[in-house]
Order: structure tokens, then sequence, then C-alpha cells
């Protein structure tokens, strides 16, 4: 048989999860599958208390979504698929306990939304943090251009989010959302340690404490996470998605563009204007005067 995808271990009350699919833990649809189910029995289980989510790459909690798998994907695959996203960061979030990221080496895309879905994140002073979705002609589509803004604010998200760009973890904790930065030999024990603290904590009250928070940060995150599931599954089957996953498959750099024929390419994404009505034509099932009077 072969080795699951994500591993799971009791350490008393805690339940560790780590996600074993080598070379840089990318997270294709079996990996995120195995990681619903493994999150689904955690919350069957009445003896555990938290859960700790790590990861066994030597280089990566996670690299993020698996591009090869997306790459060919058009509108209505790529909603499914960041449903899919969705629905592993909604589990986390919702999951009626805290849930700890211990955080080493590369986290970035769908890794990243993972980690920011989590009630605590540790890392590594190794650790790399990013949304490089754009640079791939998409955008964050598992929840992170919702979460990003909420955890360390819009402007600081919108640099994220809008270059591209990585950064440390001493950064990201300056910013406001990694807990704690520790050594690569500490990370493992401080996560069980933090899990061991709340898991002395009354049940019942730790989950009513975490909904509130959740509450308090966004009441209404269900819609905003829809709101960037139809943008982000838009932008499949477009030129900027197309090239911008094949350069990343065939390791080159993404043709530049223009916005030519801009109109055309914005159709159903909100800052797309109808065609502009032509002189004289009825105006709200009116005929526009051109009389200069400004009467109808």
């Amino acid at each position: 048989m072969s080795e699951p995808l994500v591993r799971a271990e009791r350490r008393g009350p805690t339940l560790l999860l780590t996600i074993d699919h080598p070379p840089v833990n990318v997270l294709s649809r079996p990996v995120l599958d195995a990681l619903l189910g493994q999150l689904d029995e955690a919350e069957k289980d009445p003896a555990v208390r938290v859960v700790v989510l790590a990861s066994a790459a030597a280089k990566a909690f996670a690299a993020g979504a698996d591009i090869r798998e997306m790459s060919s994907m058009g509108p209505a695959e790529a909603r499914i698929h960041g449903a899919r996203g969705q629905e592993v960061t909604r589990r986390i979030e919702r999951l009626p306990m805290p849930v700890i990221a211990a955080v080493h080496g590369v986290c970035l895309g769908g890794g990243c939304e993972i980690a920011l879905a989590c009630d605590f994140v540790i890392a590594t002073v190794d650790a790399q943090f990013g949304q490089p979705e754009i640079n791939l002609g998409v955008t964050p589509g598992w929840g992170g251009s919702q979460r990003l803004p909420r955890r360390i604010g819009v402007a600081r998200a919108r640099r994220w989010i809008l270059t591209g760009r990585s950064v440390g973890a001493a950064q990201a904790q300056s910013e406001g959302w990694i807990d704690r930065v520790v050594t690569r030999e500490e990370l493992l024990p401080a996560a069980l340690e933090l899990a061991t603290e709340l898991a002395g904590k009354p049940p019942l009250a730790l989950a009513a404490a975490k909904y509130e928070v959740l509450r308090a940060a966004d009441p209404r995150l269900d819609d905003a996470l829809a709101y960037e599931l139809d943008l982000w599954a838009r932008l499949f089957g477009t030129k900027d998605q197309r090239e911008g996953m094949r350069a990343f498959l065939e390791k080159k750099k993404a043709p530049e563009q223009d916005r030519s024929g801009w109109a055309e390419r914005s159709a159903g994404f909100p800052w797309g204007r109808p065609a502009s009505p032509a002189p004289g034509a009825p105006v709200g099932g009116k005929r526009k005067r051109n009389d200069g009077s400004g009467r109808d």
C-alpha cells in the first residue's frame, strides 16, 4: 500500500496531521481530499482537543496548488477545484477546536492560504510566505484575497497579492499573522507545547471563543469567499492564465501583455462596462432629447 498523503498521529489530546507529498507538498486534489478526510475524523473523535498541521517535506510546508493539474482547466473546472480548496480552508476555520500550523520552508499560494485559515501559525526562521498567483495570470482562490487583508490590513495585503513577492517569517510576524518564529529544531516542540496549553481549556468554551473571534473578523466571510471564487474561476481560460501557467511549467518568464481588446476581455468581470449607447438611443426605456434642455 502507498503511504498516506496526510499522516495522522495522536500526541495525547493533540492530533498531529503531517502532509507527506514529496518533494514539496504540492496541494493536488488527492492531497486536499486526504486533508479534508483527516479533519473530518478529528472532529468525530471526542478525545481530540487540538490539531497541529505540519509537513514531512524537507524544504516546504506546502509549495502551493498543483499548477500542472490546473493549467488546462476552464472556468467550470476551475470553479469546482477552487471550491475544493476553499472547503479545506473553511473546514480548518470552522473546526470546533484550535488548529496550529507548524510552518517551515516554502509556504506559498494554497499553502499560505491553508496557514491563514489556522488559528495559530508558528514558523521557522527560514520560512517564506507569499501569494504569487498573479505571476500565473490568476489570483488567490482558496481564501487568500479575503483572509490576508483581514489579518494584516489592506495596504500590506495589496502589496503581497498584487506583486506576488514572498516575505520571510520575521516580516510576516511583524505584519501581524505569524505568532512565533523559532528554529527548525524548536518548531514541532513549540507547536505541541501550545497545543497542550490549549487542550487544557474547557472544550465548549474554547470552540465558542474560536467562533466568536471568527465572527468578529468578518461576519460575511461566506459571501466574500463566493466573490473570490467567482473571479478566480473566470480567469481560467484567459490568455493571462494560459500563458502564465505555461511559462511556470516550462520554467520561463511569462511574456508581457498589453490591454488590447480590453472591453472584450473584461466581459463578466466587475470592472467591465457595457457598451455605450449610440447618440439618441433609448436610455432606461426612453429616448434622450438632443436639444440641450436636459429634459427627457
